[in-house]
């Protein structure tokens, strides 16, 4: 191949990527991916402190489960997400072992700023750390995408299968509003699977792979919560845990809600009441969450804020 011809093709790859992504790069020391950066990093901090205001210290240490057993499945619960996430992005992109950093801040920004957030910074993470071929707006978008449509046909599979359990428990769930989370959780699965073609840009086999890691991960959350539960609570039946867990994902497809544990704690609380502990197990899971959230947070908010000022970077 001639000059000319790489000429000619480089140029036509480029004007490819700049149409498959809206948003092209700006020069890297006026790129408004620094200054978004740099901005969540400051709204994390600030939503931090806003947040540590709720927090009771000594009430949480007070009840600080003891065992380390506990403490590892709690550290494989909240890792499981961002180490899911890599797990793809690292097939798309071959994104390095410290990308896993970026896709934790990506959840945070979900949890305590504002749903979808994390997308935003992730995108403007990517742009800039990752080479690629293509475009990243694209490939988030389908991730994002397949994470609500498997996590809803999971929820609806859940729903389905703890049917039996639900008319023995009293929820104070009537049939519409049963068939009204039903339908909710249907209809914009129904759209995805008819827009398919026009919606997602990756090929079938990474589309197909990116499916299955979001299944694994939601079912080892799933099983990695209700063994905490069971940790905490060991008298508690396994079929309750079970029913509690099917109301969890339902709480978790909620779009643009933050905090969704303490959402989740208050609808345990409004269902079954505080009968044996359980609300306080609830209230307590979303405790530690928040203040692991808030945390990790405050560090990887204080480190990005303090690159972002000194490098640039």
């Amino acid at each position: 191949m001639n000059r000319k011809a790489i000429d000619m093709a480089g140029h036509a790859a480029e004007l490819a990527a700049q149409v498959s992504d809206p948003l092209p790069a700006l020069p890297a020391s006026r790129s408004w991916t620094q200054i978004a950066g740099f901005l969540v990093s400051v709204a994390i901090l600030a939503a931090v402190a806003w947040q540590m205001r709720t927090l009771r210290l000594a009430e949480l240490r007070s009840l600080f489960p003891t065992s380390f057993s506990f403490w590892a499945v709690f550290a494989i619960y909240y890792l499981a997400g961002p180490a899911a996430d890599w797990i793809i992005f690292r097939r798309l992109w071959s994104i390095p072992l410290s990308g896993i950093v970026a896709l934790l801040r990506k959840l945070i920004s979900n949890e305590i700023l504002f749903g979808y957030l994390g997308e935003v910074y992730f995108y403007t993470w990517a742009r800039r750390n990752v080479h690629r071929v293509g475009a990243p707006f694209g490939a988030i978008k389908d991730v994002s995408v397949l994470s609500a449509l498997t996590g809803n046909a999971t929820t609806l599979v859940m729903i389905l299968a703890t049917a039996p359990l639900l008319t023995k428990i009293d929820f104070g769930l009537s049939t519409p509003m049963s068939v009204l989370s039903v339908a909710v959780l249907c209809l914009p699965s129904i759209g995805i699977f008819v827009f398919r073609k026009k919606l997602f840009i990756l090929p079938k086999e990474d589309l197909r792979f990116i499916i299955v890691i979001h299944l694994v991960r939601i079912i080892a959350t799933f099983l990695l919560a209700a063994i905490m539960w069971h940790m905490l609570l060991p008298a508690v039946p396994i079929t309750l845990w079970i029913v509690l867990g099917t109301l969890r994902l339902v709480v978790s497809r909620l779009p643009f809600v933050t905090n969704k544990d303490l959402v989740f704690a208050g609808f345990t609380v409004f269902f079954v009441g505080k009968d044996a502990g359980i609300a306080s197990a609830m209230a307590l899971m979303a405790t530690l969450i928040l203040a692991v959230h808030l945390c990790v947070g405050a560090l990887l908010g204080a480190a990005a804020l303090t690159r972002e000022v000194t490098t640039g970077a």
